[in-house]
Parts: C-alpha cells; sequence; structure tokens
C-alpha cells in the first residue's frame, strides 16, 4: 500500500480544511500526523475530513474528523461542506449522505455553488450536551468570568449540536472582547466535562447575529459551522430572533455569511454557505509528510475551483 493519499487545503468561510481521501485503506490520520500538519504554516487547519469507505448501508462515506491538536472532534459544519464540494467535482452527484461519530449528515451542493448540511437536531437536556451540573433550563445557566459584581461574561445558552456549545451574549462588537485570553479558560470550564465550543453572539437584526468562536481543540478561528447552528438555534430558543437567521463571521467579514435555518417542522438544523477549494497534494497519514502537487495532476478538489 502506498504511504501517501490525495488530500486538498480548501476553506468554509475562512475555516482552514484539509480534506483528506482515505477510501480504499483500512488506516486512518493518525494524532501526530494532524500535529505535524498543523505545526507547518502551508498546511496549518482547523480541522482534517478524513473521508473513509462507508460502514453503513446508505451512506456514501465515513467521515473521521481531527482538530488540530490531534484529538477527535465530532462534527465540523464548514468541513462537511468541503466534503460535499470536493465529492460532487469528483463524482457529479449534488447529494450525499455522511456517517461520523455524531451520526448521520445529508448534504447538498445547490446550483449557485452553496451547500446545505442537515446538523441534525439540537440537544438541550443538560447530561447530554454534557453539563457537569444539572440545569432544568439550558437555554441560560450560570457561568461567568470576571468581576462577580460586573462580570464580561456571563448566563451563557448551552446545548450540543454533536459537540457542546456555549453561546454567551454580548451587546458590543464581539472582537473588542479577548477571547483569545478567554477561550482556553472557558473551554477547559470544569463545568463542561467534554470541553466545549466558546462562542460570542451580538444579535445584530431580528434575523441576523455576528459571532466569532474559539474552538475546541483548535483554539481561534475563523468560522465554526456547528458554532453558528448552535449560535442560530439559541437565538431563536431565548426569542432573540425567528427561526431562521443569517450568520455574519466577525473575524472574517469579507467572507459570504451563513444561512441557519431550524426548520419548525422536525427541528432540525439545515446549515446553508460556501466552500472554497485552494490546492491540492499528497500526504502521509501516519506522518504528515506532505508534499503539494501541480494544478494539473491534482485529483481531490481539482475540479471545484
Amino acid at each position: 500500500m502506498s504511504t501517501s493519499v490525495e488530500f486538498a487545503r480548501m476553506n468554509g468561510l475562512g475555516n482552514k480544511i484539509l480534506v483528506v481521501d482515505m477510501r480504499g485503506r483500512l488506516d486512518r490520520v493518525t494524532p501526530e500526523a494532524a500535529i505535524a500538519l498543523n505545526a507547518d504554516v502551508e498546511t496549518r487547519f482547523d480541522q482534517i475530513m478524513a473521508i473513509h469507505d462507508p460502514r453503513r448501508d446508505g451512506t456514501d462515506a465515513f467521515i473521521d474528523i481531527l482538530n488540530c491538536d490531534g484529538s477527535k472532534a465530532q462534527a465540523c459544519g464548514n468541513g462537511t461542506r468541503c466534503v460535499v464540494q470536493a465529492l460532487s467535482a469528483e463524482t457529479g452527484r449534488k447529494s450525499f449522505t455522511f456517517q461520523t461519530v455524531a451520526g448521520i449528515l445529508n448534504a447538498i451542493e445547490h446550483e449557485d455553488g452553496t451547500i446545505s448540511v442537515d446538523m441534525g437536531t439540537p440537544i438541550f437536556t443538560w447530561d447530554k450536551i454534557p453539563l457537569s451540573e444539572e440545569f432544568f433550563d439550558t437555554s441560560r445557566i450560570e457561568l461567568q468570568i470576571g468581576p462577580i459584581d460586573d462580570p464580561i461574561l456571563h448566563s451563557p445558552s448551552v446545548l450540543s449540536m454533536g459537540n457542546p456549545h456555549a453561546i454567551f451574549w454580548v451587546d458590543r462588537d464581539v472582537m473588542s472582547f479577548d477571547l483569545g485570553r478567554f477561550g482556553p479558560l472557558l473551554e477547559n470550564h470544569p463545568m463542561f466535562p467534554e470541553k466545549a465550543n466558546i462562542t460570542l453572539a451580538q444579535v445584530t437584526s431580528p434575523s441576523s447575529l455576528t459571532t466569532r468562536t474559539w474552538e475546541r481543540g483548535a483554539g481561534l478561528t475563523l468560522a465554526c459551522g456547528s458554532a453558528a447552528c448552535a449560535a442560530g438555534v439559541s437565538a431563536a430558543r431565548t426569542g432573540r430572533t425567528g427561526r431562521t437567521v443569517t450568520i455574519n463571521v466577525a473575524s472574517s467579514p469579507s467572507r459570504q455569511p451563513l444561512v441557519i435555518d431550524w426548520r419548525e417542522r422536525d427541528d432540525h438544523v439545515i446549515m446553508t454557505g460556501p466552500a472554497e477549494w485552494e490546492w491540492s497534494g499528497s500526504v502521509d497519514p501516519t506522518t504528515g509528510a506532505w508534499q503539494r502537487e501541480a494544478e494539473n495532476s491534482a485529483e481531490l478538489g481539482a475540479k471545484a475551483r
């Protein structure tokens, strides 16, 4: 078996994604390879989306997701859109069903190039998120950072979108907060036994939010699809917006916004947005050693430009 596989450097709203083709192989991308790839400025990433042969009837692939610290991730909406774009370019198909450790994801590429991913239903029960303390109402829990009488952040909405999220509501520019300092403290707070994605969200209209996210296992990120879903759901759940919202990512303001639709008929969360191919290459999934290929020899994602 060849030591190298094809991969594509892509992004979803600036969220840096490596899509690695592991089909036809029994091995996996190792944590060591992930750490080595992230240490290189040219292959630095937020998530690796490793495409494996399907493990379940009725699915097109199993997607193994790794964070840049080598840890496993349960969900990555922006990365899923990148996978759809790469596979659509390869096969000509427009709809796909993927299995992840968080469950089944259905996705479709539209004629305008945007991609919708059914992210499933949100989970609000405290022990399923999970939290370390029982809360009857997880739309607002007791958690703050800063002085007791004047907290910097407080009372987040918490839920799971296949991975745990805490949404802190703020009334000023989300970029004015030092999320690089607060993010690690909140990600690793004892309230979150499996850690958590930390998002600052500002309501900008009855149908729009601006967000910024500290991503579990990845740190500050330009965008996080599951966090956008969590923010959209939480905004509707707390009466701040309706069930369909536009998410503008403050750390990547020039990029196309996401549309989050928390569908009323079945409570599924549908995320729609773009994906972008950057370049392709080959990588050793054990060591992370990689090589960039010429445009005309790249395979995975080459048609997705």
